[in-house]
Formats: structure tokens, C-alpha cells, sequence
């Protein structure tokens, strides 16, 4: 369980991260990507534990919102299970359809910049 939630909360935050303040992106990047303590990031910053909770929970709700109302994330999800669908469709329908899968390729490398 909490895995899944440090890997839902890292890719809001790649989704999202631009709309965070500069001390919510660090403290939350600090803490669910490069797994930093609470209380390691309270000394970095020179501040008490509790204020980095309720900063980073304060955070993980406001990606939550953000995502709640753009949908980014999810629909990003949706576009990748049908791109899954679509390659094991022409994996077995048109294996040797070379061109095919690159114009697939093409379009999956246009969606990740």
C-alpha cells in the first residue's frame, strides 16, 4: 500500500510540480522520491518535524485537487492501456508490419515529451 502511494504522489508530482511553490516541491520531492526522513529534511531546513507533515500533507492534498480537477494523470493512464491494447493488437495481427509499430512508436515518444 504504500508503495502505491509513493508512486501515485511522484508521478502527480511530475504531472503537477510546476503549480507548487518551490518549498512544497522540495520538501514533497524530498521526502516520497528521494525517500528522506522527516526528520532529515526538518534539519536540512531548520525547522520542526511538524512543519514538514503538515507541509507535505498540505502538498499530497493539493496534488490530489489538482488532479481531481485536470484528470492528467488518469487520463494519462488511459492513453497508455490503449496504446498496450493497440500494440498487442498488431503484434498479433500484423507482426511483420514493421512500418505499422514504428508509427505506433512515434506516437507513444510524441506522448512522454
Amino acid at each position: 500500500m504504500e508503495i502505491e502511494k509513493n508512486n501515485r504522489i511522484n508521478s502527480l508530482l511530475e504531472f503537477y510540480e510546476q503549480l507548487l511553490t518551490p518549498k512544497q516541491k522540495e520538501y514533497i520531492t524530498l521526502y516520497y522520491a528521494d525517500d528522506y526522513s522527516l526528520g532529515e529534511i526538518s534539519e536540512e531546513f531548520q525547522v520542526s518535524r511538524q512543519a514538514v507533515y503538515d507541509n507535505i500533507k498540505r502538498t499530497v492534498n493539493i496534488l490530489e485537487k489538482y488532479e481531481q480537477e485536470l484528470h492528467l494523470l488518469s487520463n494519462f493512464e488511459v492513453r497508455n492501456a490503449k496504446f498496450d491494447q493497440i500494440r498487442a493488437y498488431i503484434n498479433q495481427k500484423y507482426p511483420e508490419d514493421t512500418e505499422l509499430k514504428h508509427f505506433l512508436d512515434d506516437l507513444e515518444k510524441s506522448e512522454e515529451e
